[in-house]
């Protein structure tokens, strides 16, 4: 047989390379396509069994994403990997969320600023080195694909599931600081895949939960929605992850995941985009409750998709499996090769390998993750910090919900033990599943009279009415706003915006609090 050989485009994400195409391509003896070569699935649990081993190979599963539930140490975690890659070969495609924030998969590794917070810093450079550190900590597990960045513009300030894995609501932002994320991730080795296309940030409905609707024209989406993802295909993105949502100027019937109009005639014919395309998880109620698995993957492959994320039960897998089983007997041969090779060059640019990580460089992007969530601290209305020793009543939830893509928040204790051993302090807690007013006579038998209250949000949503009129009440002298920087909105107070929760951001605003440091960020969201 006779090699034949490609050229890649060249662009800021795809290098000038010569590859050698997938054997599919090469040759007249082709193997059968198989339904796993277009499906990407979860694992039960955090070794590979018995029956999972199976099914990959009988039906050819070419990715895996895994969760934090899989991960319980890096040792672990590379083992899973290497078994995983093992099986599958070659093409392997192991993924995962590792946004930064409030969406991280690991424990051990250094966690990554939220993208807000990178927005509020506004440092293309300081972007491009958190990605890449990002990356780094990544490939020494053996991790070759993030599903990250998000480069939905956060335009919706009561958007559910968004906010700040957003790096802002203007799309200049959000593509600038965005892509120079993506391009620190892929200089260390792995893959990046920009989402939710062609846009999540103008949503009242969370697509785990229910089918949003985006009903703008087509004028509006061009300027403000699709701006930064156009950017992404120009220059290349390794990958994009489509969005569970209904976009009626483009395609009144389907969401963007199972429209051609969007994914082919958008992304593919007018973007010019020819990398890889995945769905978004096809166990969200936004798909499930209308079209059920089989039928979205088959309808997604056929709007221009190259990957169904096939998540869920083993009966859910092989329901999609099945589904994609007849669109190989009914789909045209050059269609399905295409997206076949789209895939293994992803895998052949970014193979499944473990890079050493250094105890020097691991100390070195640990204290770059510390200086990245400290840049993007932001003062809103004048807020000042408290001078070391003050008496003041610290207001906060005992504890904050995460969702369904995002991690459980900070706990009112935690932050109480950052904060007791510097301040003569008061602590009101509450339960924020209850109504906080009834509390009201508790906090004015801990509050002394003529000191600060200074209240901290710790909820990724922005405050409810009761709590508005709690709040009210107590009359803080400076709120910590330490997730949703929307809730600035909703407390009548000076304040200090952290976009996270995680302890690099609480060191930030301790030293903050103690005059030690400076907020230097700027608000990358407009407060309308």
């Amino acid at each position: 047989m006779t090699s034949r050989r490609r050229f890649v485009r060249t662009a800021a994400f795809g290098a000038a390379a010569l590859t050698l195409p997938h054997p599919l391509l090469a040759g007249p003896k082709r193997r059968p396509l198989r339904p796993g070569d277009f499906m990407m699935i979860d694992v039960p649990g955090t070794a590979l069994d018995a029956d999972t081993t199976a099914f990959i190979r009988e039906y050819g599963i070419r990715g895996v994403c895994l969760f934090q539930r899989h991960i319980t140490s890096e040792a672990q975690a590379r083992g899973l990997i290497g078994s995983l890659r093992a099986v599958i070969g070659p093409d392997a495609l192991i993924a995962v969320d590792q946004e930064g924030g409030g969406v991280i998969r690991t424990r051990t590794l250094p966690f990554p600023p939220s993208a807000m917070s990178l927005g509020a810093a506004n440092d293309t450079a300081l972007a491009e080195r958190v990605g890449a550190a990002t990356g780094r900590g990544l490939r020494s597990l053996g991790f070759n694909w993030n599903f990250a960045p998000n480069l939905d513009v956060n335009n919706n300030p009561d958007n559910p599931v968004i906010g700040d894995r957003s790096f802002g609501s203007d799309p200049g932002l959000v593509e600038r600081i965005g892509l120079a994320w993506m391009a620190g991730l892929t200089a260390a080795g792995v893959a990046g895949c920009v989402k939710h296309f062609p846009g999540h940030g103008d949503t009242q409905v969370d697509s785990h939960l229910g089918l949003p609707v985006v009903d703008k024209d087509a004028a509006t989406l061009e300027a403000l929605e699709f701006a930064p993802f156009r950017r992404a295909a120009e220059a290349n993105a390794p990958a994009f992850m489509t969005a569970h949502i209904v976009f009626p100027a483009l395609d009144a019937e389907h969401p963007a995941t199972l429209s051609r109009p969007i994914l082919t005639g958008l992304l593919r014919e007018r973007f010019g985009y020819d990398g890889v395309i995945t769905t978004d998880a096809m166990g969200m109620k936004a798909i499930t409750d209308k079209y059920g698995r089989g039928e979205a993957g088959r309808l997604a492959l056929a709007a221009g998709a190259d990957l169904v994320m096939a998540l869920g039960t083993r009966a859910e897998q092989l329901e999609t499996a099945d589904a994609i089983a007849r669109t190989l007997r009914e789909s045209p041969a050059s269609d399905l090769r295409a997206k076949a090779a789209r895939l293994s060059a992803l895998a052949a640019r970014f193979p499944v390998e473990v890079r050493p990580y250094a105890d020097a460089e691991r100390a070195a992007d640990g204290a770059l993750m510390r200086e990245a969530w400290a840049a993007g601290l932001t003062v809103v209305r004048g807020a000042r910090p408290i001078t070391p020793g003050t008496a003041f009543t610290l207001v906060v939830p005992q504890a904050a919900a995460g969702g369904a893509a995002a991690d459980a928040g900070l706990s009112g204790a935690s932050l109480v033990a950052r904060l007791s051993g510097l301040y003569d302090l008061r602590v009101h807690t509450f339960d924020p599943q209850s109504d906080p007013n009834a509390t009201l006579p508790d906090f004015a038998r801990v509050h002394r009279a003529g000191t600060p209250v200074v209240f901290a949000s710790t909820s990724r949503l922005r405050i409810g009415a009761p709590l508005k009129t709690f709040v009210a009440a107590i009359r803080p002298t400076l709120h910590l706003a330490l997730w949703n920087a929307y809730n600035v909105l909703d407390v009548d107070a000076p304040a200090l915006v952290t976009y996270g929760f995680r302890p690099e951001a609480l060191d930030a605003v301790v030293a903050w609090m103690q005059g030690r440091a400076q907020a230097n960020g700027t608000l990358p969201i407009a407060l309308t």
